[in-house]
């Protein structure tokens, strides 16, 4: 399956950036059992947080969908790195947790993590289908407009 998604991150135009260091006191995932858990990912583009500022006035829901998809290609890193390379490993993206920066009468956050959403099935397929939350927040770390975290069964 690995070779499939590799093949399927090619037709997209996706090439996978190396998985973030993380930048404060925690680990970038943790491994329990048949559970990949990996640390919230910003959207991150070339080495910088790509889309900052709130949604609803910096950032229009196009833009905050585009920030929600480098959180997803992210997201694939860390799991490429967690799992050696294989991203094959991958049973189910269990549950997505989005973390929008809005203003307080912004309630678009479901279509800002469509974003996400759609990046992980379109590279994942049926194993991509999940579960989610999308959460409006009054601020995010370096000012990202998005954060999303992700929990994972994996082939142990």
């Amino acid at each position: 399956m690995s070779d499939a998604i590799d093949s399927r991150l090619k037709e997209l135009g996706i090439t996978l950036p190396a998985a973030a260091a993380p930048a404060a006191n925690y680990v970038p995932f943790t491994i329990s059992g048949n559970l990949l858990f990996l640390s919230g990912q910003l959207p991150i583009e070339d080495g910088k947080v790509a889309v900052t500022g709130l949604v609803g006035r910096d950032v229009d829901v196009a833009r905050g969908q585009r920030a929600a998809e480098l959180c997803a290609i992210n997201i694939l890193a860390q799991a490429k790195a967690a799992l050696a390379g294989d991203l094959g490993r991958i049973r189910r993206i269990v549950k997505l947790n989005g973390f929008i920066a809005s203003t307080p009468d912004f309630t678009e956050q479901h279509l800002v993590m469509n974003g996400a959403s759609n990046l992980i099935a379109n590279v994942l397929g049926e194993p991509g289908k999940h579960a989610r939350a999308a959460v409006g927040m009054a601020s995010l770390p370096l000012n990202a407009a998005v954060e999303i975290d992700a929990i994972i069964e994996i082939e142990a």
